[in-house]
């Protein structure tokens, strides 16, 4: 009887575990609107504490400014460091409080485009703790060339 009661308990864990492993597995992708000329560069979770984080840009385009989307909660954003493909860096002077679902100001990196390696940033999440952490989303606005006429 005890033997019984063991199997079925431990097929019923294992059932459990099986359920619990698929639909934790399960995909999360969302999808984004993004603005045309713009281009996702990397996005990142945002701790309550300071946090400095660094997004490594894979794209090889160029970009004429970057901007930030926060999702979620408000974030302060108090440092930020563009380093460029070249080594060149950039470091603009922030200390701004961007509203959740909200755009930053478009922070430019010149006219020409330049072709970005990372972007670093040191920010934090602002409010309760309880009601959980704010993403962040790195954008960078694509060059495009002008085009002369004949």
């Amino acid at each position: 009887m005890q033997s019984i009661f063991n199997k079925k308990l431990l097929a019923g864990f294992i059932l459990l575990a099986i359920a619990f492993t698929t639909f934790s597995c399960s995909s999360s992708r969302r999808s984004i609107a993004i603005e045309e000329g713009w281009e996702l560069l990397g996005e990142s979770k945002v701790n309550f504490v300071r946090d400095r984080d660094q997004v490594d840009v894979l794209s090889s385009n160029l970009f004429t400014a970057i901007r930030f989307k926060v999702e979620n909660r408000d974030v302060h954003m108090n440092e930020l460091h563009v380093v460029f493909q070249n080594g060149d860096k950039l470091d603009p002077a922030i200390d701004d409080n961007i509203t959740a679902d909200q755009y930053s100001r478009d922070i430019e990196l010149g006219p020409e485009g330049k072709a970005v390696r990372s972007v670093d940033f040191k920010y934090r999440t602002t409010g309760n703790v309880l009601k959980g952490r704010a993403n962040v989303l790195v954008f960078g606005k694509r060059y495009v060339a002008p085009i002369y006429p004949r």
